[in-house]
């Protein structure tokens, strides 16, 4: 599975890939979100209307899929 820190390495493609599936995500905040998955968790829960679990449980799910993207172009 894909890893935060994996997906922070090239934020600036993975935040808009990212806004693909959470359209509610604002580009002027992703400086800030790439600093901590917990605060991007607490951002895409309140963004999303979300609780806090289920935001975890989308992020896990969207860094699986990342993943399986990434195996593909290989």
């Amino acid at each position: 599975m894909l890893t935060w820190t994996d997906l922070t390495q090239d934020w600036a493609s993975a935040f808009a890939r990212a806004k693909r599936r959470f359209p509610n995500l604002d580009d002027g905040d992703m400086p800030f979100l790439k600093l901590d998955r917990d605060r991007f968790e607490a951002y895409l829960a309140a963004r999303h209307n979300l609780t806090l679990d289920e935001a975890r449980e989308e992020l896990r799910d969207y860094l699986y899929v990342e993943a399986l993207n990434r195996e593909l172009e290989s």
